[in-house]
Formats: structure tokens, C-alpha cells, sequence
């Protein structure tokens, strides 16, 4: 934990009276619980500072957090504190009038790819940027507040960021930090309702994913999402990501990943990629993506490409099995 630098950051927040907080593309669970939890955490403690929140993306199956702020006028942004939260690189900021603020920070949990903002508070081996957010309120809890809607928002994200607590992000702090969030309260009944539930056409699509999956000679489970598979069972492209997780249980196949064909000009091909003890996040950057050690996401650009990286994540995933006995 970097004390030095989150006092920093508190120091910031009470200096501005106007905050601009910013988050990544193609948003998730986690990007938008710390961007609402912190907008929430610093309005109840500072009612009197504008703090808004403008990105117009928000994934569907998060639309129950509530929507965002309007776009405001250029000249909002420049005498304002900037705030990213859970972006690695400045390319994957979803409102890019970020640059346009007097200052930046960025908090993040990413393996760092690039250094942006004048304060820079990085912890990588947290499950989530919404447990640093939690971590953040209690350090300072004798000056920050919180309620219920805030210690939600921060909750969704550690969830699902975590894969409801079982990816190896997950310690003693994760636990600790979404006690305190139950602590304030946080309804989780209705919580997961929203979250988990599926469509039973879903589930229809997710048998077709058992289905169709393969398998690669060292154990690498992936499935294609073309485009006639997402008209056919009427899919976004985030609900043809999410079935990444379809694939996490198979004996013997320690990374899995799902390819999404996302119809755009580019020919670009989506790529979800996860592990089990090997890291994967190499193989992400050799294909224009990143992220975790063992979860990442990249981006290929014909079928061909996509071939040659299944051909690397099996010749990595067989270099680790030669060299490690506890694989399972």
C-alpha cells in the first residue's frame, strides 16, 4: 500500500472544487463501480465540490447503477482535477477530454503499461481498482464518508472483478475491504439478481458454446463467436465477451479464451483471454492488448492472426506444464 501517494491524492480532492473522473472503454463491473463509488464517496463528503462522471458507454448489463452525467462544455474541464480509475494506457480512456484538465490522477490495478497523470497510484496485485477505492475510504474513513448506493457501486466491482472472489487476486485485504462495504450495507440478494440471472435464450447460446468448443494439443480451450452466432442468439458484443467464462472448468486446460468477430471495417477480432497459474498477459501484448497476468484482452485482425495465437498460448501453456508439477 502506497500511503505517501493516497495522501497525495486526498490532498488533491480537497484542493479542487471541481473533479472530472474518467474510466476505460468497453466499460466493466469494476471501471464503473470506482468511477460512481469515488464520484459518490467525495459528494457526501464534500457536497459543496461538482464532481461529474460523463461517459455515455455504460455496458447493459450494468445500466441498474444509473446513468452518467451530460457532457458540459469544454471549459468545465480545464481549471478541474482529472481522476482515471482502472486504465493502464491512455488509448483505452473512454472520454478522451481528460487531457483538457489541469491535473491528473490515475489510480489503477493493471500490470502498467504506460505512465500518465501527474499522480500515479498503482497496485497490481489488487483483485480490483474497486478494492483500492474501499482500501482509500478506510484509510481516511475519519474524514471521507459513505453510504449504502457508494458501498454498492464498489462491492459490484470487486465481484465481478474478481470472479465473485475466487480468481487468485483475491487475499486477506479483498475480504477485509468488501467486509467494510457489507459493514455500511450492501443489499446482496438483489445484487447478484441483477448481475447473475440469465435470459434462457443465453443459456441457450451457452450450450451452443459446449457445443462448439475446442481444445488446442496442450490445453487451451477457445470458442469463435462469428457473426452469424451473435445474430442468431441476438448477442452483444459484451454478452459474447462475457461467455469467456464458460470455459474456466475444464479439466486440464489451464488457459481458456473466446474470439468475437465485432463486424467492424478493421476486421477486428475481439479476444478474452484467461488462465489458471500461468500468466497470460505476455501473449496479450504480443497481440495489441494487455492486462492481468491471468486475465487479458487483446485484438487480431484476420483468422490467420488469431491461429498464429492459439499456436502461442499452446506452446506457452506446454512450457509450463514441462515445468511445473502443480498445474492439476
Amino acid at each position: 500500500m502506497n500511503l505517501e501517494v493516497m495522501q497525495k491524492i486526498l490532498q488533491k480532492i480537497e484542493e479542487y472544487d471541481r473533479i472530472m473522473i474518467f474510466r476505460h472503454v468497453r466499460n466493466d463491473g469494476d471501471c464503473v463501480g470506482a468511477s460512481k463509488g469515488l464520484k459518490a464517496i467525495i459528494k457526501l463528503t464534500w457536497p459543496e465540490k461538482e464532481v461529474y462522471l460523463i461517459d455515455q458507454d455504460t455496458a447493459a448489463y450494468l445500466e441498474f447503477l444509473g446513468p452518467e452525467d451530460e457532457p458540459v462544455a469544454d471549459e468545465v474541464y480545464t481549471d478541474a482535477l482529472g481522476i482515471v480509475v482502472d486504465t493502464a494506457s491512455e488509448a483505452r480512456i473512454s472520454n478522451k477530454k481528460y487531457t483538457l484538465c489541469k491535473e491528473l490522477i490515475k489510480i489503477d490495478h493493471h500490470i502498467p503499461l504506460e505512465n500518465y497523470g501527474d499522480l500515479i497510484w498503482v497496485e497490481e496485485e489488487r483483485s480490483s481498482c474497486c478494492e483500492m477505492i474501499a482500501v482509500f475510504y478506510e484509510q481516511f474513513r475519519d474524514k471521507l464518508k459513505i453510504d449504502s448506493e457508494a458501498a454498492t457501486y464498489l462491492y459490484t466491482g470487486m465481484v465481478t472483478d474478481s470472479g465473485r472472489f475466487k480468481y487468485s487476486g483475491t487475499n486477506g485485504d479483498t475480504l477485509r475491504a468488501a467486509a467494510t462495504l457489507l459493514d455500511v450495507g450492501v443489499d446482496i440478494d438483489t445484487l447478484y439478481a441483477r448481475l447473475y440471472l440469465e435470459a434462457f435464450e443465453y443459456l441457450k447460446f451457452k450450450a451452443e458454446i459446449y457445443r462448439r468448443m475446442k481444445i488446442t494439443e496442450n490445453g487451451v480451450a477457445y470458442i469463435y463467436v462469428d457473426k452469424a452466432m451473435q445474430e442468431e442468439f441476438n448477442l452483444s458484443l459484451e454478452q459474447a465477451s462475457a461467455c469467456v467464462g464458460t470455459l474456466d472448468s475444464i479439466r486440464g486446460c489451464i488457459s481458456w479464451m473466446v474470439f468475437i468477430d465485432t463486424g467492424d471495417e478493421k476486421g477486428s477480432i475481439r479476444v478474452r483471454l484467461r488462465s489458471r497459474f500461468v500468466t497470460i498477459n505476455t501473449i496479450a501484448e504480443k497481440y495489441h492488448g494487455g492486462g492481468h497476468a491471468c486475465a487479458s484482452g487483446a485484438t487480431v485482425y484476420s483468422q490467420a492472426e488469431m491461429e498464429q495465437l492459439l499456436q502461442d498460448a499452446d506452446a506457452h501453456v506446454k512450457q509450463y506444464k514441462e515445468t511445473h508439477e502443480d498445474w492439476l
